[in-house]
């Protein structure tokens, strides 16, 4: 669907006071307009980071670790099979380490997705057993862990959750927790912890933030000497990008940290190897390298293969070693991208029959035998991105059972979504978890219509006209002195991502010549203000018209030893 472009208020009193500040002036224009009221909100101070006493459940749970620490118990880290779950599972065994664990005592198990499913199961409770467990620890999962901990419990084995998600609610609309010995989770009831976005490898990181204080008091080591546990910044601020989470000013502040110290050459091996793989410049890093060069190659071993080898990757201090696994993460993320592809041209034929007079139902169901379980997540997202539409894919698992995996689009809770359908449909959903803006769930394969109809049925009521109104959000026209090489750089040294969108711009062109390169990309030479400017639209194979309105960034490209500024087109009318 063609988004209308639209164009973002930029409040002027508040643009002046940073210009005034001292901000640059482009900055200040778009600081403003994504809700910065004063330069003080711009201080990423490790010093401005919230306390980790406000998040609930911290103090218990350093005092917990503490005392398996002091009794040399073995900590088994539960984690995740995308990357802020590898990513947290890497900081908490490095954070534990460092903070004095026993050598020999950490260990970790990662579900395999068509083995154990997602989290803390019975399955991978009795995985961790080979390790002689005195204590679990989630990272990113587990707040939905009922069956796990019970499990756990069960063997005479302690449980921590450190978890970012949203709880399960029972049938009156109330959330329900596991009964772990201790939850951290933002999103858990009664947590006042004003960053509800934190992603798990940042409640993580919080943890042990909690757990050195608690050492401290505990005589291990004085402010002086204790562990720089800002080290592990590189990870956090990798695993917050590339989950996607909402940037607030405190996730802001933890990837600008890690940025700070990847651009200054102090990153663990195996980022520095991610960087290699993908042909990224560790001294120009940026949070868009985070999210689409080392997120995806890290995502793609738990979507084809086994995130052992991503977090193993990130564990290693062998710079040999990084390089070797970064080059076999980068073969499984090609493989990846042409299990994609398929998928993609499958999903356009069953999209034909959905959207017999061109136009996309409230909500889009797909599922075909041939899918793979490991890539739904990113053809859904692909396919709402195209139709804005909610958008759910399933696969089918190695158990039988339908596996999907949803995203949606602003004004629609995709979580929340899921739970009314359950209500509706009791016993329908065998599992279901998620946030607002992706979900997952696991149905029956003679259940796919019921759940298809019945989220149709949610989306009908819960979507409006405005909210299916496809509308792009844009910084407007690009003052020409603006349009040089250091103002990419300018940029790109920004910490931009969820809810503090790059910048967009848009601006009326001529467009004097247009071809395919690559018989997939739009290469257009156009006429902006009096000059020639180069643009490139991905995946674009339609023509434009002669004089066009383009949403755009700013972007550097080489050729032939010459840079360039170019404009990537995004949309056009």
């Amino acid at each position: 669907m063609t988004p209308q472009i639209d164009i973002r208020d930029v409040p002027p009193r508040a643009a002046w006071a940073l210009e005034q500040a001292g901000v640059h002036p482009l900055l200040a224009r778009l600081y403003a307009a994504r809700g910065i009221r004063s330069a003080d909100e711009l201080d990423d101070g490790l010093t401005r980071l919230l306390p980790p006493s406000a998040m609930a459940g911290t103090d218990a749970a350093a005092r917990l670790l503490a005392d398996t620490l002091d009794a040399g118990g073995h900590i088994v880290v539960v984690a995740d099979y995308d990357c802020d779950g590898a990513t947290a599972c890497a900081v908490a065994l490095r954070g534990l380490a460092m903070l004095g664990a026993q050598p020999g005592t950490l260990h970790y198990v990662v579900p395999d997705r068509a083995i154990h499913g997602y989290g803390l199961t019975p399955t991978i409770v009795d995985l961790a057993l080979q390790h002689q467990p005195a204590l679990l620890v989630t990272v990113d999962n587990g707040i939905a862990g009922h069956a796990g901990v019970d499990r756990a419990h069960e063997l005479g084995i302690r449980v921590l959750v450190t978890d970012h998600h949203l709880p399960a609610v029972d049938a009156h609309g109330e959330p329900t927790l596991p009964d772990a010995d201790v939850i951290v989770n933002p999103n858990q009831p009664a947590c006042t912890f004003e960053s509800k976005a934190i992603a798990g490898v940042g409640g993580m990181f919080y943890v042990l933030l909690a757990l050195r204080a608690e050492l401290r008091q505990r005589g291990r080591f004085d402010a002086a000497s204790q562990p720089r546990l800002d080290a592990l910044l590189d990870l956090v601020a990798l695993g917050t990008v590339a989950d996607v989470v909402k940037l607030d000013a405190n996730n802001r502040r933890l990837v600008a940290q890690g940025l700070k110290r990847i651009r200054a050459g102090r990153m663990q091996a195996g980022i520095a190897a991610l960087f290699a793989a993908a042909g990224r410049d560790p001294q120009r890093a940026s949070a868009t390298d985070f999210g689409f060069s080392l997120g995806p190659r890290l995502n793609a071993a738990g979507r084809l293969a086994d995130m052992t080898i991503g977090i193993t990757c990130l564990l290693t201090d062998d710079p040999t070693q990084a390089a070797e696994l970064a080059r076999l993460l980068d073969s499984i993320n090609r493989e990846r991208r042409e299990v994609e592809a398929g998928m993609r041209e499958q999903a356009e034929v069953l999209l034909e029959s959905l959207m017999p007079k061109g136009e996309p139902p409230a909500a889009v169901v797909l599922f075909d035998p041939e899918f793979h379980e490991g890539v739904v997540g990113i053809v859904a997202g692909r396919l709402k991105d195209r139709l804005h539409r909610p958008t759910f894919v399933f696969a089918a698992g190695s158990d039988g059972l339908l596996k999907g995996s949803g995203r949606s689009i602003p004004g629609f809770h995709l979580r929340d979504a899921l739970d009314l359908v359950t209500k509706r449909h009791p016993g329908l959903l065998k599992r279901f978890g998620g946030h607002s803006m992706a979900a997952g769930c696991t149905i029956e394969a003679d259940d796919f219509g019921t759940f298809a109809e019945a989220l149709r049925s949610v989306a009908e009521e819960g979507l409006d006209a405005a909210t299916l109104d496809h509308r792009l959000a844009t910084d407007g026209p690009l003052d020409p002195r603006w349009f040089d090489a250091s103002t990419v750089g300018l940029l790109d040294q920004q910490v931009w991502g969820q809810a503090f969108e790059a910048p967009l711009f848009a601006d009326e062109v001529d467009v004097l010549r247009q071809r395919l390169v690559g018989e997939r990309h739009l290469k257009l030479s156009v006429r902006l203000h009096g000059q020639v400017r180069d643009a490139i639209w991905f995946g674009q194979i339609e023509p434009v018209g002669e004089r066009v309105r383009l949403a755009y960034r700013l972007s550097l490209d080489t050729w032939q030893g010459q840079m360039r500024v170019q404009m990537l087109v995004v949309a056009a009318s």
